[in-house]
C-alpha cells in the first residue's frame, strides 16, 4: 500500500448539523468509515462544481464514504442558520452538513479556500487534502486504496451512513431563480431546485404549465420530456424562443413556448476548463455554470459564473465566445479582455450599458457598446454591506440581480441584504427601495411596478416603487477569514501538488503547471507578481504596505502513467485564492497553499 502522512483529524465543531435527523456526529461516530470533508459556502461557484462533482462517488461509495458538507461562511449572510437551512435544500446536499458560522472547524484544518476537501482514514488520521474542483477522480482513487487496505486491517466498517433526508415541502415554486414578463402579461419562472420552469398567469400565482421532468437531467423534447439541471436566467430571442440558462448542465437551452419544445442552443453537457476552446460552433464548446443571459448589442450575452466571465452567443452564425473576463477571479475594469470578474450572475441591457451583477465582488458593474468594462458600484471581494449615498462609498452584498428602470437608473436586487436597491447613474446615489425581502435574486418591470422573485419564500412578489428610499441603518463588513500574517521582505510562495496515484504529471507538450500572482492594492508586491510555469515563487513584499490580498491561480494537469496506454486519461486540478495577509515582524516566510496531496513540511513542523 501507498505510505502516505497522517495528522490526527480535529474533532468537528459548530452551531449545528443538518441531514442527520437531528443527530450530532462526532468523528467516534464515523470511525471505521472514509470521510470527505468538503469546506464549503453557498455563495461559491466553485462549492457548487464541487457538489456535484461529489455526487457520483457518494452514490458508488454509499457503504463505505461519508461525505461531511463543513459549512464555512463568507457572507454575514451565510451564518445565518436558515440561510444554511434553504442551500442544503436548493442545492440538493443529500449528505450532513455540519453549520459552522465561526470558522471553528476550518481554522482547526486550517483551510485557506473555498472549496476544499480533506479525507479522513476510517482511523481518523487526515490523509489528503484538495482545494478547487476537479479532485473526484483523485478522490475516488484514494477511497478505492483506504477500502482495500482497511479491510484487510479489519479496521473498515460498511452500512448506511448518517444521512437523513428532510421532509418535503409542497410549494408551486421551490427556490426560483430568475423570472420574464412573457408578452400577455404572464411570467415564466425557473423552478431552479425542481429543473424545471413554470409559466404562470399575470397574478404570479396561477401555474399555468410546467416544463421539465422535475428530475436533474439534460434532454430536449416537449413539456414532459425535457430535463434541465437547476436552470436559472432567460431571455427572449429575436424569433421569439426563449433562451435558459441551463446552470449545472452547463448549456443555454431555447423553450419555444407555441410549441412547447426546448432544444440546446449552446454547450455540450460538460463543464469548460482550462486550455479548452473559447469560441467555435455553439454545441461543439464547453461552457460553464451560465447564470443569466441578455440580449444587447446583437447578440445574448451570457453570465458565465462558473469562469468569471461574459460570453456571447450569435444566432446568425450558431457560435459562442468569449466578450469579456479572463477567468481570474476580481474587480478590475478596463477593455473586455483585461478584466476581471467574479461569479457575474445577473445582466440588464439597455440601449447604451449591459449591467451586470457581480456578485463575489458585491458590485454593480456594466458593459459598454465599445465592450468596456466599467463598476458603479463595489470595490472587491472582502468588503461588503448595506450603504447608501455616493456610489464610491456604497456597499451591496452579493446581489444577483439587476433591472433597467425606465429613468436610466438600474434596480439591484441585493440578495444577502434582502433588499431592493437603486443605483442613479445622474446623480451617482445609491438608495434602498424596499427591505424584508428574503434573498431576492431577480425583478422584472411590469406596468411601472417591480415583480420581485424571493427565492428564499419561494413566490413572485409585486412591489410599487416608492416615491422616496427607504432609511436603513448602515452595515458595512469584511469577511471573517482571519488574516495570514507574514513577514516583511522576502515570501516563498509554494503550491502544494502531488499526482494521484498512478497519474503524474503531463509534459508531452510543454509544461504541464500554470502559476498567476498579483495583489491588491498592486503596491503590496516589489516582485514576483505575474504567471509562470513553476508551482512556487520568491514574492517580495514592498516597504510601508501593511495589508493586503495575494491573489494566486494555480493549475496542473496529471494523466495515467502507463506507457503502453497511446491516450490516457488526463485531469486537470485548478484553484483560485485570494488571500487576506497582514505583514509583521515575526510572521510567516512562507505560504504554502495546497491544491492537492499535503503539505510535508507543514505535517513534519
Amino acid at each position: 500500500m501507498t505510505k502516505r502522512p497522517r495528522v490526527r483529524a480535529p474533532e468537528l465543531q459548530g452551531r449545528a448539523w443538518l441531514n442527520t435527523g437531528g443527530k450530532h456526529l462526532t468523528l467516534a461516530d464515523l470511525r471505521g468509515r472514509a470521510l470527505v470533508l468538503d469546506f464549503w459556502t453557498f455563495c461559491c461557484v466553485n462549492c457548487l462544481h464541487v457538489l456535484d462533482e461529489l455526487r457520483e462517488l457518494e452514490e458508488k461509495h454509499r457503504d463505505t464514504v461519508v461525505i461531511i458538507g463543513v459549512h464555512s461562511p463568507k457572507f454575514v449572510h451565510e451564518a445565518e442558520h436558515q440561510a444554511v437551512v434553504d442551500a442544503v435544500e436548493r442545492y440538493g446536499v443529500h449528505h450532513p452538513v455540519l453549520d459552522d458560522p465561526e470558522l471553528a472547524t476550518w481554522k482547526q484544518y486550517a483551510v485557506r479556500a473555498w472549496p476544499t476537501l480533506v479525507v479522513i482514514d476510517p482511523e481518523g488520521y487526515v490523509v489528503a487534502q484538495h482545494a478547487g474542483e476537479g479532485h473526484a477522480h483523485a478522490i475516488e482513487k484514494l477511497v478505492e486504496e483506504l477500502e482495500a487496505e482497511h479491510a484487510a486491517k479489519g479496521t473498515l466498517r460498511r452500512g448506511d451512513g448518517p444521512y437523513v433526508a428532510p421532509e418535503p415541502v409542497a410549494t408551486h415554486l421551490r427556490f426560483p431563480g430568475k423570472a420574464l414578463l412573457l408578452p400577455d402579461g404572464g411570467f415564466l419562472v425557473s423552478d431552479t431546485t425542481r429543473h424545471r420552469l413554470v409559466e404562470l398567469d399575470a397574478d404570479g400565482e396561477s401555474v399555468r404549465r410546467h416544463f421539465g421532468t422535475g428530475e436533474r437531467g439534460f434532454t430536449d423534447g416537449g413539456p414532459d420530456e425535457v430535463a434541465f439541471s437547476e436552470p436559472q436566467g432567460l431571455a427572449t430571442l429575436p424569433d421569439g424562443r426563449i433562451a435558459v440558462a441551463d446552470t449545472v448542465n452547463h448549456a443555454i437551452r431555447a423553450l419555444d413556448l407555441t410549441t412547447g419544445t426546448t432544444t440546446t442552443l449552446a454547450g455540450t453537457g460538460r463543464q469548460w476548463w482550462q486550455g479548452a476552446a473559447t469560441s467555435g460552433a455553439a454545441r461543439e464548446v464547453d461552457l460553464s455554470s451560465p447564470w443569466d443571459v441578455a440580449w444587447f448589442d446583437g447578440r445574448l450575452w451570457i453570465a458565465m459564473a462558473g469562469v468569471h466571465q461574459l460570453w456571447t452567443y450569435d444566432p446568425e452564425d450558431g457560435t459562442v465566445r468569449v466578450a469579456a473576463g479572463t477567468t481570474n477571479e476580481g474587480l478590475v475594469d478596463g477593455p473586455g479582455a483585461e478584466a476581471w470578474f467574479a461569479q457575474p450572475s445577473g445582466l440588464a441591457a439597455t440601449d447604451e450599458r449591459l449591467w451586470v451583477a457581480d456578485s463575489e465582488t458585491s458590485a454593480l458593474r456594466y458593459v459598454d457598446r465599445e465592450g468596456a468594462v466599467h463598476t458603479a458600484v463595489g470595490t472587491g471581494l472582502f468588503d461588503f454591506g448595506h450603504r447608501d449615498g455616493a456610489a464610491a462609498q456604497a456597499l451591496l452584498q452579493h446581489p444577483l440581480g439587476v433591472t433597467a428602470l425606465p429613468d436610466g437608473s438600474v434596480a439591484v436586487c441585493d440578495t444577502y441584504n434582502h433588499a431592493l436597491r437603486r443605483y442613479d447613474p445622474a446623480s451617482g446615489e445609491v438608495s434602498t427601495l424596499a427591505t424584508d425581502l428574503r434573498e431576492p435574486s431577480d425583478a422584472v418591470l411590469v406596468d411601472g411596478d417591480l415583480v420581485v422573485v424571493e427565492s428564499a419564500r419561494h413566490r413572485l412578489t409585486r412591489l410599487r416603487l416608492p416615491e422616496e428610499a427607504v432609511r436603513v441603518a448602515e452595515q458595512a463588513h469584511r469577511t471573517q477569514r482571519a488574516a495570514t500574517e507574514i513577514a516583511p521582505g522576502a515570501l516563498r510562495l509554494d503550491i502544494v501538488f502531488q499526482a494521484p496515484a498512478g497519474q503524474k504529471l503531463d509534459t508531452r507538450y510543454g509544461p504541464s503547471t500554470r502559476l498567476l500572482v498579483s495583489s491588491t492594492p498592486p503596491e503590496l508586491l516589489a516582485g514576483g507578481e505575474g504567471a509562470g510555469t513553476d508551482l512556487f515563487r520568491d514574492l517580495v513584499l514592498a516597504d510601508g504596505v501593511t495589508e493586503g490580498v495575494l491573489h494566486v491561480s494555480a493549475m496542473a494537469a496529471s494523466c495515467d502513467d502507463d506507457p503502453a496506454n497511446e491516450y490516457p486519461a488526463c485531469h486537470v486540478h485548478q484553484q483560485d485564492w485570494g488571500v487576506p495577509v497582514r505583514v509583521a515582524p515575526g510572521g510567516a516566510a512562507r505560504l504554502p497553499l495546497v491544491l492537492a496531496g499535503m503539505d510535508d513540511e507543514a505535517a513534519q513542523g
